[in-house]
């Protein structure tokens, strides 16, 4: 018998928060999550490939403490948008109707859609914080190869089942050693093989255009963050920085690709320096 996933918390649930404090549905063609006063600047998080929103709830819940509301969405193919099926133009309108004006702070998958989205809509980007997140590979026929891989991948992952296929995953190289606790895992068990795989065929590296040469359009502030195991996105958040007029790259000690699981409190602290407005600010 597998000893994978890990077993699920045995602490015991918090009391329910005052409703004020509690996250609640924003009508719109993507799942999406909101807390906090409707009147307070606004910081939107889209999460990775196989999560949903709500991996990014605890970090978003810290900004909403210091006066801001957090928005979380789930993309196409995951979580409560499991059933919606787009590429990632469709998914930046999604986003965008969940966002409005706001801070947009996109992890890999998610960083890419708001990549999109601020070369899209511009007016509702006030500042653009990237983790992971590629803009797109230049030639031709490398990205065929990569989407002929997110192609086998999704067979796979559709071969194996789900619960398998999270465990290779989470295990690539990529992730430096990470492993996701009981929750992260029960979490993305909410999603399903079909979701994921239309993703991948739909929205992966390999079908998505290079953003290369639109970088310097972005106009708001731009904040590039890498692990610093994660050596490849190192040099794509340095480049991402150099590229855009205002534009910023942070690396985080103690991460690979997916910094903000490994490393929560540095990444909060580095995106803090990206809202605008920001929290000294507010009053």
């Amino acid at each position: 018998m597998s000893d994978w996933p890990p077993p699920a918390s045995r602490l015991q649930p918090a009391p329910p928060a005052p409703p004020s404090l509690q996250w609640r549905p924003l009508a719109g063609p993507l799942a999406a999550q909101q807390l906090g006063s409707p009147d307070a600047p606004r910081v939107v998080f889209v999460h990775g490939f196989t999560q949903t929103g709500n991996s990014w709830k605890p970090i978003a819940e810290r900004f909403v403490a210091l006066g801001y509301q957090a928005v979380v969405v789930d993309l196409p193919g995951h979580g409560g948008s499991t059933h919606v099926r787009s590429d990632l133009r469709r998914t930046a309108d999604g986003i965008a109707a969940a966002g409005g004006v706001a801070t947009y702070i996109g992890y890999s998958l998610g960083g890419r859609a708001c990549l999109h989205l601020a070369l899209m809509y511009p007016h509702l980007v006030a500042s653009l914080v990237l983790i992971g997140a590629h803009p797109g590979i230049a030639d031709a026929d490398e990205r065929a190869r990569r989407r002929e891989a997110d192609d086998q991948l999704a067979a796979r992952m559709q071969e194996i089942g789900l619960e398998a296929f999270l465990k290779e995953w989470t295990a690539l190289p990529l992730f430096g050693g990470f492993v996701p606790g009981p929750d992260d895992i029960a979490d993305r068990l909410h999603n399903t093989e079909d979701g994921l795989a239309s993703s991948l065929r739909m929205a992966g590296t390999g079908e998505q255009g290079s953003l290369w040469p639109r970088l310097m359009e972005l106009n708001m502030p731009v904040l590039a963050i890498a692990g610093a195991d994660d050596a490849k996105f190192i040099a794509i958040a340095q480049q991402i920085a150099e590229a855009v007029p205002e534009g910023e790259c942070r690396i985080v000690a103690g991460a690979a690709h997916a910094a903000h699981l490994q490393q929560p409190e540095a990444v909060a602290a580095a995106i803090t320096t990206a809202l605008r407005p920001r929290p000294d600010e507010l009053g």
